[in-house]
């Protein structure tokens, strides 16, 4: 406790020795100085906040006017559109910096979410393809059932 007290009072011994020396050693050319200063941020600031507040209306206005922030606004692409796209991910397991040349992805995931994500599109690939496969085989066993004698 009696540290904190003893900081507050270095502290506030500090400031009013540096404050007295400060206004003390003011020439009349350095207070002339301040007062244009102060006072001519004092007149200006009124007219820099109206300047800033019209312009961000007009690009606020700009932005409505475009539809920006128009919730009924219609997306580029609907989510039924990206259904049934299979893009399959290269097998690199890079951070894909250098390969995507500055694309975002649309999650930024790490690279063991990314490797289960490309062995699970794999695996169903394959799986389609085995089924395909499977179907081609039973119709070609149905047409050579055709030609086979039953005795």
């Amino acid at each position: 406790m009696d540290d904190l007290l003893n900081l507050v009072s270095v502290v506030y011994h500090r400031f009013s020795n540096n404050l007295q020396g400060t206004l003390a050693s003011m020439s009349p050319e350095k207070w002339i100085r301040l007062v244009i200063i102060a006072g001519t941020y004092m007149l200006l600031r009124p007219y820099l906040l109206k300047l800033g507040a019209r312009s961000q209306m007009n690009t606020h206005e700009r932005e409505s006017a475009e539809g920006v922030d128009d919730p009924n606004r219609k997306a580029a692409m609907s989510p039924n559109e990206l259904r049934g796209r299979v893009n399959l991910p290269e097998d690199s397991d890079s951070d894909g910096d250098e390969d995507d040349s500055g694309k975002a992805s649309g999650a930024d995931w790490g690279k063991r979410a990314r490797r289960r994500q490309r062995e699970m599109i794999k695996k169903l690939l394959d799986a389609e393809e085995k089924r395909l496969q499977e179907t081609r085989e039973e119709e070609e066993d149905k047409d050579i059932e055709e030609f086979l004698v039953k005795e």
